[in-house]
C-alpha cells in the first residue's frame, strides 16, 4: 500500500504531457515522469520515493513506437522489453533486456524505465551505450536528439521537465556480432552480479558492464586494454581489474572479492567467444 495521495495524469501528446508537468510544478509540487510504472510502485510502498503528481507516458504516440525509420530503428521510451525482443529488430539488445527480471515482469517494465531506474543495474542501458545510440528528449516546445553519451553519466541526467521520447539506432549497428552475458547468485531471475556485454565494430571490441560498479558504464581505457592483442588475454584481464572506473560494488547480492571473481571469469567467456586472443 503506499502511503500518499498523488495525481494521476495521462497524457495523449508530448504538448500535454508539458501541460501537466508544468501545471504541477506551478503549485509548487512535484512530478514524476513513469512509463512503466513498476518501479514507481516498489519504491512508494517502501516510502523510498515520494512526488505530489505522477505523469504517464503510455498515452504517448512517440513514446510507442518501435519501428525502422529509413536508416534508423526507433524505439519509444514507453515500448516495453518483452516487446523489443520479441520484435527481433535489434537482437542485441533484446538478448539484453530479455535476462532483466521475470517474464511477467517484462511485459510492464519499460526500456525508458529501465534506462531511468532508481537502481544501479540500468542494463538495457548497455547495448545502447556500446552502439553510440541517440535519445530523443521533449521539453517545453522544444525536441532535441542527441547522443546517449552525452546525457549518461552514471545515470541519465536530463533537466527538470525534460521527458525521453524515444531512442534512436543506426541500422549499421544491428547485425554486429555480438555477447550478452549476465551472472547472478541465486537464479537467472534476479539482480545481476555482473552483466557484460559486448560488440565488435571494425574487428575492435566494445564492452560496456553493469552490477560491477555502483553504476553502468562503458570505459575508453578499458576497451583499449582488451583489444591490445600483443597483450596475453589473462593479462589484459588483470589490467582491466586494475582500471575500473571506482570501486566494486560490495553488497548483499555479492562481496567486492567474489564479484571480482565473477567479472575475471566473465571477461575470459566474452574474449573467448569473440575470439579476441589467446
Amino acid at each position: 500500500m503506499i502511503s500518499f495521495d498523488f495525481k494521476y495524469f495521462k497524457p495523449s501528446s508530448v504538448a500535454e504531457t508539458i501541460e501537466a508537468y508544468n501545471g504541477v510544478h506551478e503549485q509548487g509540487e512535484k512530478a514524476l515522469f513513469i512509463s512503466g510504472g513498476t518501479e514507481f510502485i516498489t519504491f512508494a510502498r517502501t516510502n523510498k520515493i515520494y512526488t505530489d503528481a505522477i505523469i504517464d507516458s503510455k498515452g504517448i504516440p512517440e513514446c510507442n513506437v518501435l519501428e525502422m525509420r529509413d536508416d534508423n530503428l526507433v524505439i519509444g521510451a514507453a515500448v516495453s522489453l518483452n516487446k523489443i525482443t520479441n520484435s527481433n529488430l535489434f537482437p542485441f539488445l533484446g538478448a539484453t533486456v530479455k535476462q532483466i527480471a521475470d517474464h511477467t515482469s517484462r511485459n510492464k517494465i519499460t526500456i525508458g524505465g529501465n534506462i531511468n531506474s532508481e537502481l544501479i543495474y540500468k542494463e538495457s542501458i548497455l547495448p545502447l551505450l556500446l552502439v553510440d545510440a541517440k535519445v530523443k528528449l521533449a521539453k517545453g516546445n522544444d525536441e532535441r536528439a542527441v547522443l546517449l553519451n552525452s546525457v549518461f553519466n552514471r545515470k541519465l541526467n536530463l533537466s527538470s521537465g525534460e521527458l525521453l521520447l524515444q531512442i534512436i539506432i543506426d541500422s549499421s549497428n544491428i547485425d554486429l556480432p555480438y555477447i550478452s552475458l549476465k551472472r547472478t547468485k541465486f537464479s537467472k531471475v534476479g539482480y545481476p552480479v555482473v552483466s557484460v556485454a559486448a560488440i565488435l565494430k571494425d574487428n575492435r571490441l566494445r564492452v560496456a558492464f553493469s552490477g560491477v560498479c555502483g553504476y553502468p558504464f562503458r570505459s575508453d581505457k578499458i576497451e583499449n586494454i582488451v583489444n591490445d592483442s600483443t597483450i596475453p588475454v589473462v593479462n589484459r584481464i588483470d589490467q582491466v581489474m586494475d582500471n575500473l572506473p571506482s570501486s566494486i560494488v560490495d553488497d548483499l547480492q555479492g562481496s567486492r572479492e567474489y564479484r571480482a571473481f565473477v567479472l575475471k571469469n566473465v571477461l575470459l567467456d566474452v574474449m573467448e567467444e569473440m575470439e579476441m586472443g589467446e
